[in-house]
């Protein structure tokens, strides 16, 4: 087995971020500006700025701000309010999760799934056995499964050793999702634990989320999921220090005061989630919007199973709708026969597919947009503040493309074929919180135009404004300011620049998620690789390469055409689109950086050691 996280063991996941109503009432102030600001920016350039004898090239950035700026208001929507950091106690019996049951007294039963394909069996092997060392104040009965849909004589044989239950299956239908049913159909526990193979729960997973099915419309709950081998990077100061002496060292110090701790090699994939599960996910508790994702997740099997008949009987009756539309228009009546409308009813419930988990790469999303609009139940969900498992990390730059692709194609297609966002059922806020995660899909469309925009510039000086006037900085600079100051008061605690420059750089695979779904083209369900695959992977990022050398060619360019004269060119265009042009490359440089990085000798060293 290639073990090299072994060298990782002893690292601890961090604290979930406190919660202060003062900091809430200062984010919310200063989100309030940053949004009246941006409102006042997005009409002046609509009504002032636009260049009218460029307006190919106004009109598409000013689309793209606006874009943006609606991004931004579901983003602040989100990001609203927070809640307290509380743990309910743990349940005793089944009754104190199930106030109806038939069987009082009983302890609780958890079924806990390990879902695997071709992983190391020596890497679920620790799952399983972190999974024996649950700790619960109560008597309770673990079952724990692995779900094996290689069929691997080897993955039995581990599952025999550790005394737990091995379930497999025919096909792989459905891949994951399929994997899940099937275990569901041979499991009876009253909840779930969904783990992937490389899943290491913690010994309170059960004894921190049990509590809250003391609510008997509670669903499912989700915990943040922490990657424990994450690259730590060096101090800033170390580096400076190992390469320049004392001046590094000062140099240093003297950055870092400002800066706060700066690490470099730390993370180069940006695959920390805190900010999507500390911030993102934990700010929709309050809508009840805080939506599944799969691994370190807890489900009331009751819920699972209603989703699954209520999804059934939906796509039963839409089968049985579009053959009665199809026969009246073909015969002309205005009724179908009573008798053959049965006859399309039973050839509809034969045809579909009754699955706990749509057989869809982002089955975990669309599951929870089917319990949370489920009205006549009123399916609830909850964001867990705590880490409650650690997993790994994908492992290199071929790997994490795979992985983002997946994430964005699965949800453009959930928006764009299933309605999610129309469904009936969801409120107002849960259509928002969903809506923001849908919408966020859609920024590569405008973060090109945003790329592209100052290369245009720096080599035609064709301006997209009227002009570069004092006019055109005192209605940007206070919103880029305001802004600013709000996100860094509303994510306080996460450094947010590297999930910007991300996002930012993330385009390519954006653009073709989105190409993709329109196209109607099935998104895979590539198993994510657990070991590390070798080399560097530069023809990954060439749309990123063209941004940064375009960006510093035009640079040159235009600061060339400034000094020769004669040009559109002006000093403050060349100065504005160069800085903006500047903040690109450095988002490009973070992705490029990414993708011909290697783990670094001495963490390789480290890992020949701990084998």
């Amino acid at each position: 087995m290639d073990d090299y996280f072994r060298a990782f063991e002893d690292r601890r996941p961090p604290e979930p971020l406190p919660y202060s109503p003062r900091r809430e009432m200062l984010w919310q102030f200063l989100a309030t500006i940053a949004l009246v600001v941006g409102a006042w920016y997005i009409g002046w350039r609509w009504l002032h700025s636009l260049n009218p004898d460029a307006m190919w090239f106004a009109i598409p950035l000013v689309v793209s701000e606006t874009a943006a700026y609606i991004g931004l208001l579901l983003f602040v929507y989100n990001l609203w309010k927070d809640q307290p950091v509380t743990v309910p106690e743990a349940p005793a019996v089944i009754e104190d999760v199930d106030p109806n049951t038939p069987d009082p007294g009983r302890p609780i039963n958890v079924d806990i799934l390990f879902a695997t394909y071709n992983e190391d069996p020596e890497l679920v092997r620790l799952g399983i056995r972190d999974s024996r060392a649950l700790d619960y104040p109560y008597e309770i009965n673990v079952q724990i499964h692995v779900l094996d849909d290689g069929k691997r004589p080897e993955m039995r044989a581990v599952a025999e050793e550790e005394g737990i239950g091995y379930i497999t299956r025919e096909t792989n239908e459905g891949f994951k999702a399929g994997n899940l049913r099937n275990a569901m159909e041979r499991t009876s526990g009253d909840f779930i634990v969904i783990c992937d193979a490389d899943t290491r729960p913690f010994p309170t997973l059960l004894a921190r989320t049990l509590g809250y099915f003391r609510d008997p419309k509670m669903a499912w709950v989700q915990t943040p999921q922490w990657f424990y081998d994450l690259p730590e990077g060096e101090r800033l100061t170390d580096v400076l220090s190992r390469r320049m002496g004392r001046v590094g060292h000062g140099i240093g110090r003297a950055l870092e005061k400002v800066l706060g701790e700066t690490r470099v090699g730390a993370d180069p994939y940006v695959n920390d989630p805190q900010m999507f599960y500390d911030v993102i996910q934990r700010r929709r508790n309050r809508a009840n919007a805080s939506f599944c994702c799969g691994a370190g997740s807890i489900h009331r099997r009751e819920a699972v199973m209603e989703a699954a008949l209520r999804s059934f009987g939906e796509a039963v009756e839409k089968r049985v709708i579009a053959a009665e539309e199809e026969i009246t228009l073909e015969s002309r009546e205005r009724r179908v026969d009573p008798e053959l409308l049965e006859a399309i009813r039973t050839e509809a419930v034969t045809a579909e597919v009754l699955t706990p988990y749509r057989f869809h790469v982002s089955e975990d999303i669309y599951t929870s947009i089917v319990l949370h609009s489920d009205r006549e139940r009123g399916w609830k969900s909850y964001q867990h503040p705590y880490v409650e498992s650690k997993m790994l990390s994908p492992q290199d730059f071929l790997t994490w493309t795979i992985q983002r692709f997946k994430y964005a194609g699965g949800s453009l297609d959930i928006m764009v074929n299933d309605n999610a966002m129309f469904r009936s059922g969801l409120t107002l806020p849960q259509r928002l919180m969903y809506g923001a995660t849908f919408y966020s899909y859609l920024g590569a469309l405008w973060n090109v135009i945003f790329l592209f925009a100052p290369v245009i510039y720096l080599f035609s000086g064709v301006a997209p404004v009227s002009a570069y006037s004092n006019d055109f900085f005192v209605h940007v600079v206070p919103f880029l300011v305001s802004l600013e100051l709000a996100m860094m008061v509303g994510t306080w605690g996460i450094s947010g620049y590297a999930a910007k420059a991300s996002y930012l750089s993330f385009f390519p695979l954006g653009l073709r998620a989105i190409w993709t779904v329109l196209r109607g083209e099935k998104i895979s369900f590539p198993v994510t690789p657990k070991v590390r695959q070798s080399g560097n992977f530069l023809k990954l990022v060439r749309p990123q390469l063209a941004v940064l050398v375009l960006t510093a060619t035009g640079v040159l360019w235009g600061l060339g055409a400034v000094i020769a004269g004669n040009t559109p060119h002006t000093l403050t265009g060349v100065v504005t689109n160069g800085l903006w042009g500047i903040n690109n490359c450095a988002a490009m440089a973070g992705i490029i950086y990414a993708a011909l990085w290697q783990p670094p000798e001495s963490t390789e060293s480290k890992e020949e050691t701990q084998r």
